[in-house]
């Protein structure tokens, strides 16, 4: 194998765990946080609307870590250094 499918594969799969391990922990924190949401507005019928409000930031907050994760797996393949590297080989 020459360096360009060394450096090709090793991105894909980089960009690939980047992807898979950020949108499972996202997953799971925002899948936790509206089971906690909805748990406080059964027992509290009456602060439903503000439990409601605080659940929707918090999970744009959770779900930036997927973007963030989306963002370095596009560096990885797209803005690899090692590519420039290689090229002037």
């Amino acid at each position: 194998m020459d360096a360009y499918a060394i450096i090709g594969a090793a991105s894909v799969i980089g960009a690939c765990l980047c992807m898979g391990i950020g949108s499972i922990g996202s997953s799971l924190g925002e899948g936790h946080a509206a089971a906690a949401a909805l748990q406080a507005m059964a027992q509290q019928p009456d602060e439903a609307s503000r439990i409601r409000s605080t659940m929707f930031v918090s999970l744009a907050m959770i779900e930036t870590t997927a973007l963030y994760a989306l963002l370095i797996a596009f560096l990885i393949l797209y803005a690899n250094p090692f590519w420039n590297y290689a090229i002037s080989q």
